[in-house]
């Protein structure tokens, strides 16, 4: 169960403000229980744990919109795993940008181990990602590494025409089609049900395709194959994920003051409103953890950042980051609090030894494990920063595995929705990304776009 503690911000608000924002969170969490505000043909992901593990009686009597994900989802994934295998694929080839590559890399980093790509003992194929940048060396790395590999490749895409994933795709599918004969058996699509340029390609070339919902806005669609399907291939257990996030799927329905989303939402606001607190900067202690904060970047960004408003969203890896972003948090501009990621248990165990002749001076810490280490700089960061003025939510989960992460994800999920109401704005739209992309189109010729590409041309 994650919690969310208060303490690290008492001494920055009053616990009458907290009752206050407790209270206004609970207005937002009843509107988004409700299905009342906008956006609310968007709210798919509230119910797909159960839509996924037990889609008959998620759907028996229910008012909410259960999202499209069929019977068998799982057992679909992992038919793909298993016809790879025969294959011998050993790479895995994931083209994706935004919430189509962040929850499923955020997943692959946390649930691996350290070093997977590298070891002798990996039974399983290594998943890389692509179609998140418009790097052409990133590109021809990638072609390189997949001129060794045995190759299969997931494209994920609604429309399968956004620029970044559209371009590194042609360039896998023809490298696919060139070097193998199956290669409509090496391709899968994660796309619309009905319509779009990927889902017409994957009907005339005859691929394994998965759905993304309708009702799932792509930062909410890790439980859904977008991120499931890479998950089970990289021989990760997507059931245990789906059984945490069920978990927390349960406890977040509690209309409660103690509800851990309400009062993160709540806390979050009243630091940001209150507190003149414009920057959250997620805190992690575990390197497995770092692509948390990207995801959770995406997620709280572009469903917040809008109507001039918005909490900007910012990450940190500690303590490797203590010796760079460390300074400015304890001694920058005093616009920022910490939401701290605690890890309660490791799944290691690591002692450190005895040196006769302790010149690194680290004999004192003979016998600990390395994890109390982490511990204690986690500990006296805390204790320095809020020293310093920064105000410290804590997030707290067992250990780092499947079920915690799951949990994670749909928490973080949950809290987006209710903050985002109490803040006032539409949590799942996102308008202001299409600006950059107009812009990109005209200057790179396309057509329909002539006019605009001459008034931009005039301003260079």
């Amino acid at each position: 169960m994650v919690k969310v503690n208060v303490g690290g911000c008492n001494s920055f608000v009053k616990d009458a403000q907290i009752g206050n924002y407790l209270a206004k969170a609970l207005v937002a969490f009843d509107q988004l229980q409700g299905e009342e505000g906008a956006g609310n043909d968007f709210l798919g992901w509230k119910h797909l744990p159960s839509a996924v593990l037990d889609p008959a009686s998620a759907r028996e009597g229910r008012g909410y919109p259960v999202p499209a994900i069929p019977e068998g989802t799982l057992e679909a994934c992992e038919a793909v795993r298993d016809a790879w295998k025969a294959k011998g694929v050993d790479l895995v080839v994931v083209v994706g940008i935004g919430g189509s590559y962040l929850g499923a890399r955020c997943a692959v980093e946390a649930l691996s181990r350290n070093f997977a790509g590298l070891r002798s003992d990996k039974n399983a194929p290594d998943v890389v990602f692509a179609g998140n940048n418009l790097s052409e060396e990133y590109i021809a790395d990638l072609l390189d590494l997949a001129a060794g590999r045995n190759t299969a490749c997931v494209v994920i895409s609604k429309s399968g025409t956004t620029t970044e994933p559209a371009v590194a795709f042609r360039l896998l599918k023809e490298f696919i089609e060139k070097r193998y004969s199956d290669a409509s058996e090496r391709i899968v699509a994660i796309t619309d049900a009905k319509r779009g340029a990927l889902k017409t390609l994957a009907t005339q070339e005859g691929y394994r395709t998965f759905v993304v919902p309708d009702n799932v806005g792509g930062r909410f669609s890790v439980l859904t194959p977008v991120g499931l399907l890479p998950i089970v291939l990289a021989g990760l257990d997507a059931r245990a994920l789906l059984e945490g996030a069920l978990e927390m799927e349960k406890a977040l329905s509690v209309r409660s003051e103690d509800n851990p989303a309400v009062r993160y939402a709540a806390l979050r606001n009243l630091l940001y409103a209150e507190a003149g607190k414009k920057v959250e900067v997620m805190v992690t202690y575990n390197p497995k953890l770092q692509y948390l904060g990207e995801w959770w970047k995406q997620l709280y960004g572009e469903s917040e950042g809008k109507d001039g408003k918005g909490i900007f969203p910012a990450s940190v890896n500690n303590t490797a980051d203590l010796h760079s972003m460390g300074q400015f948090i304890q001694e920058g501009e005093r616009v920022l609090f910490e939401t701290v990621i605690n890890v309660e248990k490791a799944l290691a165990n690591v002692v450190i030894g005895t040196d006769p002749q302790n010149l690194d001076q680290l004999n004192y810490l003979a016998g600990q494990h390395v994890e109390h280490c982490d511990a204690m700089a986690q500990l006296g960061t805390k204790l320095a920063h809020i020293d310093g003025g920064v105000p410290q939510l804590e997030i707290s989960i067992e250990q780092v595995d499947a079920r915690n992460l799951g949990g994670l994800f749909y928490f973080f999920e949950f809290a987006c929705g209710v903050s985002a109401y109490l803040l006032g704005v539409n949590p799942f739209n996102q308008p202001g990304v299409e600006a950059y992309k107009k812009n990109m189109f005209a200057l790179l010729g396309k057509p329909g776009y002539e006019e605009l590409a001459a008034r931009l041309k005039e301003r260079l």
